[in-house]
């Protein structure tokens, strides 16, 4: 991009995005997919206006075509806009290349075939089951991003999963289930190079099941709980995290009149961590530079329980005086880029598990989330898979599906302990307005919250 062709601050972005999956249902094929979406898009920026097109044409011909119609559309907006702003500040340029190289190409065959082999071994093994389902998935995101303030980068970021499903019947007659899925960042053949490699996690989730079929319902009420990684993680993303995004902040979340203040216990550190976690490893959906060309870095939200930053794109930035640190994403390339999160979860603390249900007389551990939902006041409302009893400090009954509640910054206030583990979650998505890759997880927490009954 030669700098002086621009009138404007400019941003080209050319994307290709390739999912693949087969999914198997008591062992019929039920789902065989493979697409491909690419295209480029253009934005120009022009005094507080934005004008954005994009086209489906991954060519140099396609690229003139978005920037010539973005300028249209910028200048349109000026024209109408009765928005002034200054220009985006200058950033300094900057060239990078980063992500996996994809090891070989994948077919349809493979996926079929590795999900077939995972079936059999469900069905051999566990003939009591009333279903299973069997999905083998791998998405890659490749961009290419330039803008006016020279900075380049070029990214290529695969995802692959074995995900399965399995339901029996319960001690009443009525089928419970539970969801598991395994493997993280990396091309399919590399993250799962044989089905026996997920044998085992299927084993624990059948006696998980196992346990469940035979569990009792919980007692509604405030109880003491530990939500291990994978519930720690969705509180921290879908009832904190989304609360102390910048337009979220702006259309007025809870977390609009607590900056500086106490929102969490002393023990809760929790960030929003670009590519790196806390023990120096790759994260699961690991953002060097933005889709606004920002190099990303950690943003620390909330530090030893005091909400210290939200998460920004430029604009944000540049109106609430933060610096940006490479929130501004979009997942196709005909998507604008948004204010979101990246890998985001409560920091370790320095509590084994086993002492942390040896603290609780009378309450419930909790994990394997089935849904749930959370706004922008801070309350939530998370589906429970699976779980059992803490009587005496001691692991108790398994407990059937139940629900968890409450205001998250209050639950946060009640955190007590924190596991000295991290734990990431296989699959992460997000989705405010468009779907995204995320990483979410953290270590388990004591806390206090509202759990529902039968």
């Amino acid at each position: 991009m030669k700098k002086n062709q621009f009138s404007h601050y400019t941003e080209i972005r050319a994307q290709v995005n390739q999912r693949q999956a087969a999914t198997l249902v008591d062992g019929v094929l039920q789902n065989n997919v493979s697409l491909t979406s690419k295209g480029v898009s253009s934005r120009i920026y022009r005094e507080g206006n934005y004008g954005f097109a994009s086209v489906p044409d991954y060519s140099e011909e396609g690229i003139k075509r978005v920037l010539k119609k973005a300028s249209e559309n910028s200048e349109f907006l000026y024209g109408k806009g009765k928005v002034r702003k200054p220009d985006f500040e200058k950033f300094p340029g900057f060239s990078e290349e980063n992500g996996f190289d994809m090891e070989r190409e994948l077919t349809q065959r493979y996926l079929i075939d590795f999900a077939k082999e995972t079936d059999d071994y469900i069905s051999q093994k566990y003939p009591d089951l009333l279903s299973r389902t069997v999905t083998c998935e791998m998405l890659s995101i490749e961009k290419l991003f330039c803008n006016t303030d020279m900075a380049e980068s070029h990214s290529l970021t695969p995802r692959s999963l074995v995900a399965f499903e399995l339901i029996l019947e319960g001690n009443d007659g009525q089928p419970v289930s539970i969801y598991h899925n395994v493997g993280g960042l990396g091309t399919f053949t590399v993250v799962h190079t044989k089905p026996s490699d997920v044998f085992g996690e299927i084993d624990e989730i059948y006696i998980k099941l196992k346990e469940k079929a035979e569990g009792v319902y919980c007692r509604p009420g405030m109880r003491d709980v530990i939500l291990a990684s994978d519930l720690a993680g969705i509180l921290a993303h879908e009832a904190v995290g989304h609360t102390t995004e910048a337009d979220f902040v702006r259309a007025g979340s809870v977390a609009k009149d607590l900056m500086g203040k106490k929102v969490a216990s002393d023990l809760v550190t929790l960030i929003d961590y670009a590519h790196h976690d806390p023990e120096g490893k790759i994260c699961p959906m690991p953002v060097f530079v933005d889709d606004e060309g920002i190099l990303a870095e950690d943003a620390v939200i909330i530090e030893d329980g005091v909400l210290k930053a939200y998460m920004h794109n430029k604009e944000s930035a540049q109106d609430m005086g933060y610096k940006p640190q490479g929130n501004a994403r979009a997942n196709e390339y005909y998507d604008e880029p948004l204010i979101r999160m990246r890998n985001t979860c409560i920091v370790p603390g320095k509590s084994s598990e086993k002492d942390m249900i040896e603290s609780i007389e009378d309450g419930y551990y909790f994990s394997n989330t089935t849904n749930g939902q959370a706004d922008s006041t801070g309350e939530f409302m998370f589906g429970v898979a699976y779980g059992y009893e803490i009587k005496n400090g001691k692991k108790g009954k398994a407990v059937k599906d139940t629900t968890i509640s409450g205001m998250a910054f209050d639950v946060l206030k009640n955190v007590s302990m924190v596991s000295d583990d991290l734990t990431w979650l296989s699959g992460g998505w997000c989705g405010k307005k468009q779907m995204i890759l995320v990483g979410m997880g953290g270590p388990a927490i004591k806390t206090r919250l509202n759990v529902g009954g039968r």
